[in-house]
C-alpha cells in the first residue's frame, strides 16, 4: 500500500515546478477545478493587464496633449484703439460730418460772395466786387470762432451745458457802455462808438470786468463756481437796469440809433477793427486749443482733476479770461447774441458723439460758420432783412433751449 500510495501521490512542489516549465496552459489545478477553468481565469488575468496598459497608455497620450497646450503659443489679441472715437466707424463718421458741415460752409460763404454778382465769376470786376463783400465773410469767420471755442470752454470749467459766457454780464456791459455813450454825448457817441479807439476800449473794460470777478471769486479760501455764476448773473441784471433807466431818459431819434447799435449784426462791424481783432483771437483761440488735454481733465470733475494732479482752481483761471479775451471781441464787433453759442456747442456735442475738446472745438467752429452764413445768405438775399441775422438766431437759439431743457426735464 506504501509503494502504490507513493506512485500516485505528486509533491505540490514538483507540480509548481512542472508548471513553470510547461507554461500556464498545463498547470494542473490543484484544488480539484478543471482545466477549463484554469484556462479561463488566465485568459482574464492576461485581458486584465491589457486593459490597464491601454489605459496607461491613454492617460498618457492625454498628459501628453495637455502639455502641448499648455506650452502652445497663445494667439495675439485684438489690436484696439483708445481714444475718444475708438472705432473705425466712429472716425468715418465724425470727419465725415466735419467734412459735410464744412462743406457747407464753403458754398454758403461763396453764395454770399457770387450772389446777385453782375460780373462774370473769375473775371477781374467779379473778384473786385467779391472783395468788398469779404469783410462780411471774415467777420462771421471770427465771430464763429469766439463764440463757439469760448461757450465750449466755459461749459466745461462751470460742468454746465445749459449756459454761455453770456451769464457773466458781458453783454450787459456791452449795452451799458454804448447807452452811456449815447445818453451823455448824443449823435456824436454813435459815431464815436465805432471808432478803433472806443473798439479797444471796449475789449479792455470787458475783460478787466471779467479779470476783477475771477480774481475775486475764484481765488482765497472759499472760491466757489457756482457762487461765482450767481453773482455774474445778478451783475448782469443790474446793468442792464441802468441801462434801460438811461434809455428811458433819451429821445426817440438817440433811441433808435442805439437800439440799432445793439441788436447783434454782421453790418456792425468795421473793417478797420479786424486787424486788431484777428490776431488777438488768434492768440486766445490757440491757448485754449493747447489746453485741450486740461479741460478733458477738468470735465472730469473737481475730485477727479486734483487726484489726477491738475491745479484746477488756476487753469479755471487761465480758461475764464480767454473765454473774456474772445467775448469781448465777439460782442464788441457785431454786438450781443445770447443764444448762438450755447446753439452752436449743443449741436457740435451731439454731432461729434465724444467730449474730447480736440474734436468738439474743429465742429463747434464749422457748425458756428455754417448757421452763421447760412442765416445772414437767408435774410440777406431771400428776405432782404440782413439787420434781423441777431434776432433769428436769438430766435432760433432760444427755441432750442427750452426743447433741450424741456427734454432733460431739469436744468
Amino acid at each position: 500500500m506504501a509503494d502504490l500510495y507513493e506512485a500516485t501521490y505528486t509533491d505540490p512542489a514538483s507540480l509548481a515546478r512542472q508548471a513553470g516549465q510547461l507554461g500556464p496552459s498545463t498547470l494542473p489545478d490543484v484544488s480539484g477545478a478543471t482545466p477549463a477553468a484554469g484556462t479561463a481565469q488566465a485568459t482574464a488575468a492576461t485581458a486584465s493587464g491589457a486593459a490597464d496598459e491601454t489605459a496607461a497608455t491613454a492617460s498618457g497620450a492625454a498628459a501628453r496633449s495637455t502639455t502641448a497646450r499648455t506650452h502652445s503659443p497663445a494667439p495675439a489679441p485684438d489690436t484696439r484703439h483708445q481714444g475718444a472715437l475708438p472705432t473705425r466707424a466712429a472716425r468715418v463718421r465724425y470727419f465725415a460730418i466735419l467734412a459735410g458741415i464744412g462743406a457747407f460752409a464753403l458754398a454758403a460763404c461763396f453764395a454770399l460772395l457770387a450772389w446777385d454778382n453782375p460780373m462774370p465769376v473769375g473775371s477781374e470786376g467779379f473778384w473786385l466786387i467779391a472783395n468788398l463783400r469779404a469783410t462780411n465773410i471774415t467777420v462771421i469767420v471770427i465771430v464763429a470762432f469766439c463764440q463757439a471755442m469760448a461757450t465750449v470752454a466755459f461749459q466745461t470749467v462751470t460742468h454746465n451745458r445749459i449756459i454761455t459766457p453770456s451769464i457773466m454780464g458781458f453783454e450787459s456791459l456791452y449795452t451799458l457802455i454804448h447807452t452811456s455813450m449815447v445818453f451823455f454825448f448824443g449823435t456824436a457817441g454813435i459815431v464815436a462808438a465805432g471808432s478803433t479807439s472806443m473798439f479797444l476800449t471796449t475789449v479792455g473794460i470787458m475783460v478787466v470786468f471779467a479779470a476783477f470777478l475771477y480774481g475775486w471769486l475764484l481765488s482765497g479760501r472759499y472760491a466757489n463756481m457756482q457762487i461765482m455764476l450767481l453773482i455774474g448773473i445778478i451783475l448782469g441784471a443790474g446793468l442792464g437796469s441802468l441801462s434801460t433807466f438811461m434809455q428811458r431818459l433819451m429821445t426817440p431819434g438817440e433811441f433808435d440809433l442805439l437800439t440799432a447799435r445793439l441788436i447783434g449784426s454782421i453790418s456792425n462791424a468795421e473793417a478797420s477793427h479786424l486787424w486788431i481783432a484777428a490776431p488777438i483771437v488768434a492768440v486766445a483761440g490757440g491757448a485754449l486749443w493747447l489746453l485741450a488735454p486740461k479741460l478733458n481733465v477738468l470735465a472730469l470733475g473737481h475730485d477727479t482733476a486734483v487726484n489726477l494732479g491738475l491745479n484746477q482752481r488756476a487753469y479755471n483761471i487761465i480758461v475764464l479770461l480767454l473765454v473774456s479775451v474772445l467775448m469781448a471781441i465777439s460782442t464788441a464787433l457785431i454786438g450781443p447774441m445770447t443764444f448762438f453759442g450755447f446753439l452752436v456747442a449743443m449741436l457740435a456735442y451731439q454731432l461729434a458723439d465724444t467730449h474730447d475738446h480736440r474734436y468738439v472745438f474743429p465742429l463747434a467752429w464749422m457748425t458756428g460758420v455754417a448757421v452763421l452764413a447760412g442765416a445772414y445768405f437767408a435774410l440777406k438775399h431771400l428776405f432782404y432783412a440782413e439787420g434781423a441775422v441777431g434776432i433769428i438766431i436769438e430766435v432760433v437759439g432760444g427755441s432750442f433751449f427750452l426743447l433741450y431743457v424741456l427734454r432733460k426735464g431739469r436744468l
